[in-house]
């Protein structure tokens, strides 16, 4: 299974290499993850580790989860996921940090996209639309949706207005330029879904 762990975009910058050269890069921060819970395969069904991020104030928490916590010994932690078991010696308590990525490792990165609001089909899925000449009743509109007598139907997936962005997202083949293990910061080369201070989930290739 590959190395994964959890963080959350902080920004973007510019990485200059030592020859001159120069790479756009998102700062993320990742980790330290504590795990949370280890299931297996003979209970519940499947092999993950659970993984704990971000401390938070105990009055935060919901009771249940803050006796589970308390009951293993992990400090309030406010967000949860998954990965897959990388590592046999991860245990419940483990902790898990940036150091586990090596510099020059591609990586896939899912996170949630920019919610943009309600917007047409011009917008969201680059409609031509119709004539902007003076008169023309047909700017930015969809046009027909589906046929008159057959199937009389609108077809399910056709492209209309809606909800455009907010969606979980993954970019991948992105390249590790640089850790700093001492402050759990990465920088990831390009841009990876989501605004400032979106959780996001680091995958290894």
């Amino acid at each position: 299974m590959k190395k994964a762990l959890i963080g959350r975009k902080i920004g973007m910058t510019q990485f200059i290499h030592e020859d001159g050269t120069m790479t756009p890069v998102t700062v993320c921060e990742l980790g330290p993850c504590v795990v949370v819970q280890k299931k297996n395969v003979e209970k519940d069904g499947y092999a993950a580790l659970k993984l704990g991020f971000t401390e938070v104030k105990e009055q935060r928490l919901t009771k249940a989860i803050l006796t589970d916590l308390k009951k293993k010994g992990i400090k309030p932690l406010r967000v949860f996921g998954e990965i897959g078991v990388f590592d046999d010696s991860l245990d419940v308590g483990s902790e898990i940090t940036c150091s586990i990525f090596a510099e020059n490792t591609t990586v896939d990165v899912t996170g949630i996209s920019k919610g943009k609001g309600f917007a047409g089909v011009v917008k969201r899925y680059h409609f031509g639309g119709g004539r902007e000449t003076h008169g023309s009743t047909f700017h930015r509109a969809p046009g027909s949706i589906g046929a008159c007598a057959f199937p009389s139907e609108v077809w399910r997936g056709q492209r209309m207005p809606g909800r455009m962005g907010y969606r979980t997202v993954t970019v991948k083949n992105l390249k590790i330029v640089k850790v700093f293990a001492d402050n759990n910061i990465v920088l990831i080369s390009g841009a990876i879904p989501g605004r400032k201070n979106t959780l996001i989930t680091v995958y290894e290739r």
